[in-house]
């Protein structure tokens, strides 16, 4: 099988174009070319009056070898590498009846899905536990604070079956090194599990929120079928640490009788403490478990404060950015919403750039903790909303924790501008903007927002105009630069006032007056990572594997479900070792 890079042909191109191509390319005849399939197709709009596709495409040829050498020097045609995933490892024949420990979860978003379902193939029958709900479960609780204002804790965007990223934009692509080609893995399970089959090809595949719902149920089912459980409402509020090693952790489960392999410690209404032997345990927690973080601190778990960032997202009609991107190709419907990425650094020496963008979607609320607000985007896979947004953050190093604001540690000591920063430091910080926003919202979870125009202007919005927010439950018009009650920091007002003006010059129309800014984005990724060896295990706690976004090694679902599945290959070699 050779692959093909480069072939391009306009949007509006015939079913025969593409062969027709790629025969012209190889400078064979038709016969010589015995099959061949899209590999990826994505599209180039810098010149937005002539958009055109680009594929890559593998071939298989009857005389692969004379082709090559034919097209020697070809840097877009090679052979296509072996993609297919081999598993690392296979649980011990005995294993099930041995009675070891089997391997623990905790979490069960993108990265513990992926890490229960490869151990769940290898044999070695995993358990998950997940604090939040089953995912339609979750769905309504989710919808209650939308549509309500009623916020459940343990329950929400952040917490439930699939993780945060089951309400976003569902992206499936990624920029992280890949040489053994596990995103494949990804797709591929993905869409066996239901999701569109087009996912496999196009450059920027995407599953959205709605369609999420019934993959996630259905590689649930996979890891049940072989042998592994995934437990609801089990939230892990103690580790058991013994001569520096992992022995088990303790699970509150509320309205569930005792498991099998679980000691109660005690009753106390609907939930159970119950402390559950393990030696593996993976920590897939996501970027929101900041009681979790708290408690594996305060267990001596090694962890440190990372950079992450800030900001607002933003609101435009999804037709000028369509324009502005493709021109008089805007509504093809091949090319569907148009996205975009800028960046700027503004002369204060900080970085601004869009973050998750998500075309034809709307802004929800994020928040996981009473009293706080905080945004995220998300998109049906339709991506037909009214509105694009994105978030327009400013980037952060743990130096920015050392603050006047009043923020406060888990001690519950103030964060001083002399302070060495602490690994909780990034919690603390967050939070302070987030209940300043729900301050600002009226204390009802409705965000902060304002017109474009009137940030730039220096003036509190009094209405929206032309473009309505979408955040719900309600946006409350205000001035988020107001001076002593600012949304976010003064450097990263200065910053993103800047930038709109430089994404302006790259997008027609980003600046307009009646684009809406709401606040406040803050959980872009974790704000602290888990060091771990080479071994993937916690460097001073054994057999524990701080994992994907929480632990501060991903950033989205591609990524954090590879993370997952190279911490599953981990934990199977480590148990299959005779020294195990």
């Amino acid at each position: 099988m050779l692959r093909l890079t480069e072939i391009r042909l306009p949007i509006d191109h015939g079913e025969s174009a593409l062969r027709a191509a790629v025969l012209a390319r190889l400078g064979v005849d038709d016969a010589a070319l015995l099959a061949m399939h899209v590999f990826k197709r994505g599209h180039d709009a810098r010149k937005r009056a002539a958009v055109v596709f680009v594929y890559t495409v593998d071939c298989e040829l009857a005389d692969e070898a004379a082709v090559l050498t034919a097209h020697a020097g070809d840097a877009h045609l090679r052979s296509a590498p072996d993609m297919c995933y081999r598993f690392v490892a296979r649980a011990p024949a005995d294993f099930a009846a041995s009675g070891r420990p089997r391997p623990v979860i905790v979490g069960f978003g993108p990265c513990g899905i992926f890490a229960a379902l490869v151990l769940a193939q290898m044999g070695f029958r995993p358990i998950v536990l997940e604090r939040g709900r089953a995912v339609r479960e979750r769905t309504r609780d989710t919808w209650a604070l939308w549509r309500r204002g009623i916020l459940d804790p343990e329950s929400n965007v952040q917490f439930g079956e699939g993780g945060a990223g089951t309400f976003s934009d569902g992206k499936l692509w990624s920029q992280i090194s890949d040489p053994r080609h596990l995103t494949r893995k990804v797709i591929d399970e993905f869409v066996k599990a239901g999701a569109p089959e087009e996912i496999a090809f196009v450059a920027k595949p995407h599953i959205g929120t709605f369609r999420l719902v019934g993959v996630v149920e259905k590689m649930r089912a996979e890891i049940e079928r072989l042998g592994g459980e995934v437990r609801f409402s089990a939230r892990v509020v103690d580790v058991i640490i013994e001569r520096g090693a992992i022995r088990g952790v303790v699970v509150e489960h509320a309205g569930k009788p005792a498991e099998p392999e679980a000691t109660a410690l005690r009753s106390a209404g609907a939930a159970r403490r119950e402390a559950m032997a393990a030696d593996r345990v993976v920590l897939a927690l996501g970027h929101s478990a900041r009681d979790t973080f708290a408690m594996l601190y305060e267990r001596g778990v090694a962890m440190q404060a990372k950079a992450f960032s800030i900001g607002f997202r933003i609101e435009h009609p999804q037709s000028v950015i369509d324009s502005a991107r493709f021109g008089p190709n805007a509504g093809h419907r091949l090319l569907g919403a148009a996205d975009y990425k800028v960046v700027h650094h503004a002369k204060n020496g900080r970085s601004v750039y869009s973050f998750c963008m998500c075309p034809g979607g709307t802004v929800v609320a994020a928040t996981s903790e009473t009293g706080c607000v905080v945004t995220n985007g998300m998109s049906q896979y339709s991506r037909n909303e009214r509105n694009a947004n994105a978030g327009i953050v400013v980037g952060l190093t743990p130096d920015d924790y050392r603050i006047s604001t009043g923020a406060k540690r888990a001690s519950g000591s103030s964060v001083g501008p002399g302070d060495v920063v602490a690994p909780l430091d990034g919690i603390a910080f967050q939070r302070h903007w987030e209940s300043r926003a729900f301050d600002l919202g009226g204390r009802t979870y409705a965000a902060p927002g304002q017109r474009v125009g009137d940030f730039l202007g220096g003036r509190p919005s009094l209405a929206f105009g032309r473009v309505m927010p979408s955040y719900t439950p309600a946006v409350l018009p205000t001035n988020l630069a107001e001076k002593g009650n600012e949304s976010l920091p003064t450097y990263a007002i200065e910053a993103i006032r800047e930038s709109l003006g430089a994404f302006a010059r790259q997008i027609e129309g980003f600046a307009m007056d009646d684009a809406v800014l709401t606040g406040v984005e803050t959980r872009t990724s974790s704000p602290l990572r888990m060091p771990r060896g080479q071994d993937w295990q916690s460097v001073n706690v054994a057999g524990l594997y701080p994992a994907g976004e929480g632990a501060g090694y991903a950033g989205g679902i591609m990524s954090a479900a590879v993370d997952g599945i190279q911490v599953a290959e981990a934990v199977a070699l480590a148990i299959a070792s005779p020294r195990a």
